[in-house]
């Protein structure tokens, strides 16, 4: 969102008061950001519950094993639900009729400390990328820093989320330099 502000404005043209304008409204829209996305985790966590709710009142309900091991299946993910064996399925949808547990729908107090990380984290991943337009007196030197800055982050963002997810670091950490460089790119021919 940040490069999309300083990418926004002409670098020869801006002033120290086009500077302030873009980090005003680089800080407003993170903050605007953090709160849509805090409210989206929300919202994710929400939705998911009500359909695991809705889905074991399914199975529990349902009139023969066929239809159950079939809705508990749906909801496995699929490398999951090939290996388990019919008998497995159904010593599972034995379990679940057994046991009630109480899932509850509403937000818990994980919910919302949840979403208040992901508002800080949106919140506070636009400081890196403005501190070198609040403390570079040049303009061009200060946007340039920041640019740089923000593409260091993307990469290292995606180095943690290549490990997070087995795959090879360095390309993770490329492909989103990329897809973040693309989206700004496109966003700021948008008009964003």
């Amino acid at each position: 969102m940040v490069l999309t502000f300083t990418g926004s404005i002409r670098v020869a043209e801006a002033g120290r008061e086009d500077l302030r304008t873009v980090l005003a409204g680089a800080v407003g829209c993170n903050l605007a950001w953090g709160l849509v996305d805090a409210a989206m985790y929300l919202m994710a966590a929400f939705i998911t519950r009500a359909r695991l709710v809705a889905a074991l009142d399914r199975i529990r309900g349902a009139a023969e094993p066929g239809a159950a091991h079939r809705i508990i299946s749906d909801i496995l993910p699929e490398p999951i639900s090939e290996a388990l064996t019919s008998p497995d399925i159904e010593l599972l949808r034995q379990r679940l009729t057994e046991r009630r547990s109480s899932v509850t729908v509403t937000p818990t107090r994980t919910d919302f400390l949840g979403a208040a990380g992901v508002f800080l984290l949106v919140v506070l991943s636009t400081f890196p990328v403005i501190v070198p337009l609040m403390i570079v007196r040049e303009t061009r030197l200060a946007m340039g820093l920041s640019n740089a800055v923000a593409v260091l982050l993307l990469f290292v963002l995606g180095w943690l989320l290549g490990r997070y997810a087995g795959r090879p670091r360095w390309r993770t950490g490329l492909i989103m330099v990329l897809a973040g460089l693309v989206l700004v790119v496109v966003t700021i021919a948008l008009g964003g």
